[in-house]
């Protein structure tokens, strides 16, 4: 990997998604029992696994850098078949071929920063499903004490150890417009030696459009969806007012 990190491998390191959600897609990627469309699949951290099970997947990102680096996961793990990588958009894709379970993880649906831009990703995952195939996403819950407690201020993500004996510090910094449900952050990756020195600082930003339980309930059903399953945990608990996370379970109408 060479001294010099990117951003995608620094992803890799710190993000290993919400708890059980490798597990929880992979059931429901079996339950369905045919094609799989991963949309948002960042650096294959699900779609790979996935591949490896023998389910045909097909993964679709924004970035061709999150992309290079699950071609060179799924090379290194020795993944031959059953995995498409494609650059394109959620907003806007059209792959000539429906598929049984179609999945948003890891909250990827929130970089829609427009309802527009989510009705229309919705109208495409329609087209794209088979008849009875499953639409499955989580997003987290939006909560205001956390609100007012991260505005504007550096929050410790976490950190984590390189096998050089090197340490990474996640930092975000956010920002919040709370008419257009927005959350802008600054995320910085500090790398620091065996001595506590700072030796590289790498800094990017995000915006997400957070989105509360009843919106999307609404949302989805006006583009043609019903949900069938909902649930707080990927232990598929049930969803209430203690949930962190919101999983749906929806098929089209």
């Amino acid at each position: 990997m060479g001294n010099m990190y990117q951003w995608a491998d620094y992803y890799d390191l710190t993000q290993h998604g919400v708890n059980g959600d490798v597990e929880f897609y992979m059931e429901q990627a079996k339950l369905a029992g045919g094609k799989v469309l991963e949309l948002g699949c960042g650096t294959g951290r699900i779609s790979i696994p996935m591949a490896q099970a023998g389910i045909d997947v097909t993964g679709v990102d924004l970035s061709q850098e999150m992309l290079a680096k699950a071609e060179k996961k799924a090379q290194e793990q020795g993944v031959a078949t059953g995995l498409k990588l494609l650059q394109g958009d959620m907003r806007q894709f059209d792959l000539g071929e429906s598929f049984s379970l179609i999945m948003i993880p890891f909250r990827s649906f929130l970089h829609l920063l427009h309802i527009q831009e989510q009705m229309k990703a919705l109208t495409c995952i329609r087209k794209h499903l088979a008849p009875g195939g499953k639409f499955v996403m989580n997003v987290f819950v939006p909560k205001m004490n956390h609100f007012h407690e991260e505005s504007e201020k550096m929050s410790l993500r976490g950190t984590y150890k390189l096998p050089s004996g090197e340490e990474v510090a996640m930092w975000d910094y956010t920002r919040y417009d709370h008419f257009q449900q927005l959350s802008e952050v600054t995320r910085i990756y500090e790398r620091s030696n065996a001595q506590g020195l700072v030796t590289e600082r790498v800094t990017g930003r995000f915006t997400l459009r957070y989105i509360f339980p009843a919106e999307l309930h609404h949302l989805l059903r006006l583009n043609g969806f019903k949900v069938k399953e909902r649930y707080g945990s990927f232990a598929k608990t049930p969803f209430d007012a203690g949930s962190s996370e919101l999983i749906i379970v929806a098929e089209a109408l």
